[in-house]
């Protein structure tokens, strides 16, 4: 039977936060550990309107530091508004916080017209491109070569250097030749089962032709677990948001959260995706406590071959 990882989401943004039934960062992070999970993930969602979210970088610090095994994730870093020298040493210090266990997940920026992003000046336009430069500048940066820039008329050498952690590009199809170029992995989201092993082919043919290793594909998304009133609900909001905040067609929406009645369920759907082609699934539930579906992930990680 294929196997396949799972990672769990930290409780850092939105009503998690003001919720008293949530646990704080290094509780949560030591639980992830005891359920005996691959993975802890934080999301990047600093918008600056007043929405509650914690900064990443230093929330993985927390984590590592109560933690031993469990690989921490972003899932996934907005690049553009972080200078690439600055990045890399960030990145740099978790790993040596970690003992290498970082998984840097990257995107172009989800939110290029929050507050945040106009207050720092980063210009809506051209986020691929600036993403494009810092993902050549960070291995160098990272492992700790000197690197010139010529604009600032400086050379720049960070240490201690560190190993540079696995890359995850989140994102559409639309990001494969960057995938492909800089020799990441792949992390995209509310993809079905079905859908993941049409792009997975896709994304591994690309790459047989060209003589590269198999991308690595880590799938993203929402669980809705149980089927009580708060499960249905939970379900036709997450729908309804697809379709009207992101653009995505009803019927492709419908397929998007990931539906588990019981830890049964779940695991025979972590399954699926691993023959779809996942190496890792990691999803937070949208109707359950933060403690109640980490208990539930849990379980149904259980039931998995090792």
């Amino acid at each position: 039977m294929t196997t396949i990882d799972i990672g769990a989401v930290l409780p850092t943004a939105m009503e998690e936060l003001t919720d008293p039934r949530t646990p704080g960062v290094t509780e949560a992070a030591i639980a992830v550990e005891e359920h005996g999970l691959e993975s802890l993930w934080v999301a990047d969602l600093l918008l600056g309107d007043g929405t509650p979210a914690l900064e990443p970088t230093l929330t993985l610090a927390a984590a590592a530091a109560v933690t031993q095994r469990v690989r921490l994730g972003f899932g996934v870093l907005s690049v553009p508004p972080r200078p690439a020298p600055w990045l890399a040493a960030q990145i740099a210090t978790l790993q040596h916080l970690s003992a290498n266990r970082l998984l840097l997940g990257v995107g172009i920026g989800g939110f290029p017209d929050s507050p945040l992003w106009r207050a720092l000046g980063v210009p809506a336009k051209g986020r691929g491109r600036a993403t494009d430069t810092t993902l050549d500048l960070l291995p160098r940066l990272v492992t700790g070569e000197e690197v010139r820039f010529e604009e600032a008329d400086t050379t720049l050498r960070l240490a201690p250097a560190a190993p540079m952690p696995p890359v995850l590009v989140g994102g559409t199809e639309k990001a494969f030749d960057r995938i492909l170029r800089v020799g990441a992995g792949w992390l995209p989201s509310q993809l079905s089962p079905a859908g993941l092993a049409a792009a997975a082919e896709r994304l591994r043919s690309r790459a047989r032709e060209q003589g590269l290793p198999r991308p690595p594909i880590t799938v993203g998304g929402h669980l809705v677990l149980g089927e009580d009133r708060s499960a249905r609900q939970a379900y036709e909001t997450l729908v309804r948001q697809l379709v009207e905040e992101h653009g995505i067609p009803e019927e492709e929406a419908a397929r998007g959260p990931m539906l588990a009645r019981a830890p049964e369920e779940l695991a025979e759907l972590y399954t699926a995706y691993a023959e779809a082609g996942a190496d890792r699934v990691v999803a937070g539930a949208d109707n359950l406590g933060w403690e109640e579906q980490l208990d539930f992930i849990g379980r149904a990680r259980a039931l998995l071959p090792s």
